[in-house]
């Protein structure tokens, strides 16, 4: 017999971690499941357990990765030379859509409200974003559209029944027909960016609150949406519009894609360049008061921000995980090495720590007193900065716990490694999200006065944590003393006020291990800049088990 036929075959797999599929994902995340305890205590366990076994099912998980494969694609014109402006997706994207519709995850906060139902209706945004994020975007935006909406009732009577529907329908035609639809916003130009008042988008009355719109934004997100929030100048201003995409009676409103952007990541979600001509609005709220019209649909996307960081982190604390379970390196596990242990215990801390963050500020959502009404202007504006500026690094720290697999496509870390930026960048980058808390601190010193209030209910637990609270408050004296100077020192507040909510919440309500790790970890002397350096007297293993 030939040597070869009797030679040890090269090709057997060893030393590889097996497939992380079909695994209860909701069950695994003990974090978000001791939060929901706390804030949505009656919340259905049984849904969240359902929407946890999806995602980490293997179907799931390949959808998501055809999702992100196989593009949008923009047809501007039919066959026949007919402008249609349609984006097309791959049937996996839909299927992802229609799972996130059913259960939800868009609005059911506003179609059952209640104690818990932001916090409940959080926990499951989170659980799917975890796997797969781009859809995260309409989902969030027709979330985030119904307290816009609300400014003017007899739209919102029209359309919010069709908004809180948990029907997909993604076809294109008249809103009238359909049962379910989706919201997307368009407000940035490519003069202005942030600055939406420089806005050049033109609106002119036509009678009967209606506008003809015309102008070109520079990002619209989900342009296959059927209606948008969209800002223009009206003769007293600013203003918001509703924009369909199809008119009432089936006509199509000029809504024209020049393209779909070309991202770094976020490559399920189609984001556009449009323009408008002689296009069909209708005026939210009143006019000449665009901003204040959309800010609640800001804040509340800006929530989801740090709901999907906190998601991206789980996903790379869980596959850092699962990837050390599995592989041996000199002749020992690597979650059984020292080193490699530090880094997932630091990574599952930040995790964790964003976690309940996210959750704490969704249950204040729940309450519609003005003092909670205050505390959110600046608490989500805060916990946006810090949470979404974490998340990249902590994508790549996760990915390189997978060494070389980790940077390959065939992994699902390269994907979020190129996700995460974008919950950083989208409404509001750190400077403008920093200028923004200044702002709220100078003309709503109420809303300081909320955030002082909730963190201060952690003092005396922790020395490190007073002591922090204390160079805290120090900044803001300094820069309400100087706010010629305050914005030099702006992100330095932020960070102070993030962490400092951080542990607050941490310290009211998480395990005290975890709580502990954190103020050594994130408030001590001690602090690294890198994820694993951690100081003396963190309680690694307690961290170990709940990641």
């Amino acid at each position: 017999m030939s040597d070869w036929l009797t030679a040890p075959a090269t090709h057997e797999v060893r030393n590889q971690a097996p497939p992380r599929t079909d695994i209860d994902e909701y069950a695994a995340h003990v974090a978000l499941q001791d939060a929901v305890a706390v804030f949505a205590p009656g919340a259905d366990q049984g849904r969240l357990h359902e929407i946890g076994r999806h995602v980490g099912s293997a179907r799931f998980q390949h959808d998501a990765l055809l999702a992100n494969t196989v593009t949008p694609v923009l047809h501007t014109h039919d066959r026949w030379g007919h402008r249609v402006d349609a984006v097309e997706f791959h049937p996996a994207y839909h299927a992802i859509m229609g799972h996130s519709i059913a259960r939800g995850l868009h609005t059911s906060a506003w179609a059952d409200p209640g104690p818990g139902a932001n916090a409940t209706r959080a926990a499951g945004f989170l659980l799917v974003s975890h796997v797969e994020a781009g859809h995260g975007c309409p989902v969030s935006m027709t979330h985030a559209a119904v307290p816009a909406l609300r400014r003017s009732p007899e739209l919102a009577l029209w359309w919010e029944p069709k908004l809180l529907s948990t029907h997909y329908d993604p076809d294109l035609r008249d809103p009238a027909t359909k049962s379910g639809v989706i919201f997307g916003m368009a407000m940035t130009e490519k003069q202005g960016g942030s600055d939406v008042r420089a806005n050049t988008t033109v609106a002119t009355p036509r009678g009967e609150g209606t506008y003809w719109l015309r102008g070109h934004k520079w990002f619209c997100s989900a342009p296959q949406s059927d209606a948008f929030l969209v800002l223009a100048q009206a003769p007293e201003g600013l203003s918001c519009f509703l924009v369909p995409r199809v008119r009432p009676g089936g006509e199509r409103n000029p809504f024209f894609i020049q393209r779909l952007k070309d991202k770094l990541g976020n490559k399920s979600n189609a984001s556009s360049e449009i323009e408008f001509d002689e296009t069909v609005g209708w005026l939210v709220g009143e006019p000449g008061r665009g901003v204040r019209t959309i800010i609640e649909m800001v804040n509340r996307t800006r929530l989801d921000c740090v709901i999907g960081s906190a998601a991206g982190m789980r996903q790379g604390v869980a596959e850092a995980a699962w990837h050390a379970r599995h592989r041996m390196a000199f002749g020992a596990l690597l979650a059984d090495q020292p080193a490699m242990r530090a880094v997932l215990a630091d990574l599952h801390l930040e995790a964790e720590a964003a976690t309940w963050t996210a959750l704490a500020l969704a249950a204040a959502h729940d309450d519609e007193s003005a003092s909670a009404q205050a505390f959110r202007r600046l608490a989500v504006a805060v916990s946006k900065y810090w949470v979404c500026k974490r998340g990249p690094h902590h994508a790549y720290e996760s990915l390189e716990c997978l060494g070389g697999n980790g940077y390959t496509e065939a992994f699902p870390m390269a994907r979020r490694y190129r996700e995460q930026p974008v919950l950083a960048v989208w409404e509001g980058s750190g400077n403008v999200i920093a200028l923004d808390v200044l702002r709220a601190l100078s003309r709503e010193p109420e809303s300081l006065a909320a955030f002082d209030a909730e963190v201060s209910a952690a003092a005396g637990r922790h020395e490190l944590f007073d002591a922090h609270l204390g160079r805290t408050r120090d900044l803001l004296r300094r820069a309400a003393a100087d706010p010629g100077e305050a914005a030099g020192g702006a992100r330095r507040l932020v960070e102070a006020l993030a962490l400092a909510y951080q542990a607050s919440v941490l310290l009211q309500h998480a395990p005290a291990p975890v709580a502990e790790a954190f103020c050594l970890a994130r408030l001590g002397p001690d602090r690294s800049l890198e994820y694993g350096a951690l100081p003396d007297g963190i309680p690694i293993e307690a961290l170990l088990e709940r990641a």
